[in-house]
């Protein structure tokens, strides 16, 4: 897939993209794959300064930041991005969607595969983080704000810090709503009220008499 069908997948995703010309020349989401095209070429070619310096340059003009080792496939769909970062052995698979503030990073103690690998069709909600070299499978979501720190399998929804599954097989999910991040449930909340329930019920058995 080429640039402009990047472009045209932006335009196809993007409710508010009225035009192809507009994703071209206004959308960061857009400006940054060329930049990441470039430098991952000069990457692979051994110019590792050339490389940072064109990932540095697109950095400031779009706001997102992407090591020029990270391996993009066709179709990402990065949609406002300010404040992505995506590290140097991240892999992401095709059709895949990041929204603003998302982290693709490192824990700090992992060596060579350091980085999160996203296979096809997966979706990452606003201001999630994804660290250290977890796999995270086709089709499935991230809810906003969610932490992930282990392997996710395909075809499921994870939410919550740290990240639980809480859809998998399409229970409560509908795949072609790919882009909603609001029906998902409250993962704290549920362990809020499970824990209440469970206090309720050790008084209970430590005051039978009441």
């Amino acid at each position: 897939m080429g640039l402009l069908a990047d472009a045209r997948n932006i335009q196809a995703k993007d409710p508010a993209a009225r035009n192809l010309a507009e994703v071209i020349l206004l959308y960061p989401g857009f400006h940054i794959l060329i930049y990441h095209r470039i430098a991952h070429w000069l990457h692979r070619h051994g110019c590792r300064f050339l490389a940072r310096l064109v990932s540095q340059r697109g950095r400031h003009r779009t706001g997102i930041e992407i090591h020029p080792g990270a391996t993009i496939g066709p179709g990402l769909f990065i949609d406002h991005g300010m404040g992505i970062v995506i590290g140097e052995t991240a892999e992401i698979g095709a059709n895949c969607t990041i929204y603003h503030q998302v982290t693709l990073g490192g824990t700090g103690k992992d060596t060579g595969k350091r980085h999160p690998t996203i296979c096809d069709n997966v979706l990452i909600g606003t201001g999630s983080k994804i660290l250290g070299p977890v796999v995270i499978g086709c089709n499935t979501r991230i809810a906003a704000g969610s932490v992930v720190l282990t392997d996710m399998p395909p075809n499921v929804t994870a939410a919550g810090v740290p990240a639980l599954i809480v859809r998998m097989n399409g229970e409560r999910y509908h795949p072609s709503d790919e882009l909603n991040q609001q029906d998902v449930p409250d993962v704290l909340n549920d362990r809020l009220t499970a824990l209440e329930a469970r206090l309720k019920q050790l008084e209970e058995g430590a005051n039978p008499g009441k």
